[in-house]
């Protein structure tokens, strides 16, 4: 790869003004959700648990990878400009799978927190204690940093010759792998292999997590306690679903000589809508966060009297 301006295409994106204001009201939102409920976390005491402490993380990631490419695009929007450096293009090569690499690892640990207190509630203390769990997404970092980190030097080593209008709103290395000229491409190819046969063990562990779950909060004999236990599991399954079905679906889906608009709606789904959608399904069914924000909100407008 040589170091010049890339230029990318971004297909409805800037087609029109209207799909412009959507996109800023989409990226603010995100962040305003995902601040809230950091922010929620943070001052409430009460939410200084296992639980909430990976949701937390979760809202760190979901500010992180929608800020990898959306300010870029609304950037050259404002500019009328389709331009990309070297070095932006390597950062989003590398920031934006470490984040979304690390978001399905940290749902799977969060699977097994909710596997534990549900399935073997006696043994929760000793198993999530605070050591454990900060160990935990410190794991799931550590698996981001190191997936991305093969990734990006694996692109770093590959040499493009066949064009550098890359068919999206950002640099996706699927879609830079349809330039190379380097025998590199087969080292990627299985490092993408890899990477989605991780995700995929991932994913079995999370689903054998959840039919346990399933089958021991159907032997809870109260129905209050059902419904309590399903409610601190609906959330996070919702998530879980909402970004295996996006990403899973770009990733698996053979990449085409031509950029589809079914890739460039796929690329908007994974990266802008799960974390606009995250803070809403996490807060919506759950009171502790609702409490949480009720108290900040009064806060706030008493100190502005």
């Amino acid at each position: 790869m040589t170091e010049e301006s890339w230029s990318w295409t971004t297909g409805f994106i800037t087609s029109s003004g209207k799909i412009h204001s959507g996109q800023y009201m989409v990226y603010l939102a995100a962040l305003v959700g995902n601040l809230l409920i950091i922010t929620a976390i943070t001052f409430d005491r009460h939410l200084h648990t296992p639980m909430y402490f990976f949701l937390m993380n979760l809202s760190i990631i979901d500010i992180g990878s929608i800020s990898v490419a959306v300010p870029k695009s609304m950037a050259n929007s404002l500019m009328n400009t389709r331009s990309i450096s070297y070095a932006g293009c390597i950062a989003q090569v590398f920031f934006l799978p470490f984040l979304m690499g690390k978001d399905f690892f940290l749902l799977t640990v969060m699977a097994y927190d909710r596997y534990i207190a549900i399935c073997q509630p006696l043994h929760y203390e000793r198993v999530m204690n605070r050591g454990g769990f900060v160990q935990m997404a410190a794991g799931a970092w550590a698996s981001g940093v190191l997936n991305s980190a093969l990734h990006t030097g694996n692109m770093l080593a590959i040499s493009f010759c066949r064009g550098n209008t890359v068919g999206q709103f950002f640099c996706e290395i699927r879609q830079l792998l349809k330039f190379t000229c380097s025998d590199s491409y087969v080292i990627e190819a299985g490092l993408i292999v890899c990477s989605v046969g991780l995700l995929i063990i991932c994913f079995f562990f999370l689903i054998v997590s959840y039919v346990q779950i399933i089958i021991t909060v159907l032997r809870i004999a109260s129905e209050q306690g059902r419904h309590k236990a399903f409610s601190t599991c609906l959330p996070h399954l919702t998530v879980v679903s909402l970004f295996t079905s996006t990403g899973g679906f770009a990733y698996l889906k053979p990449i085409s000589s031509s950029t589809s608009g079914l890739d460039l709606v796929l690329a908007v789904l994974y990266t802008m809508v799960p974390p606009v959608m995250n803070p809403i399904i996490c807060s919506m069914r759950n009171k502790e966060i609702q409490a949480s924000l009720r108290k900040l909100t009064e806060w706030w407008l008493l100190t502005k009297h």
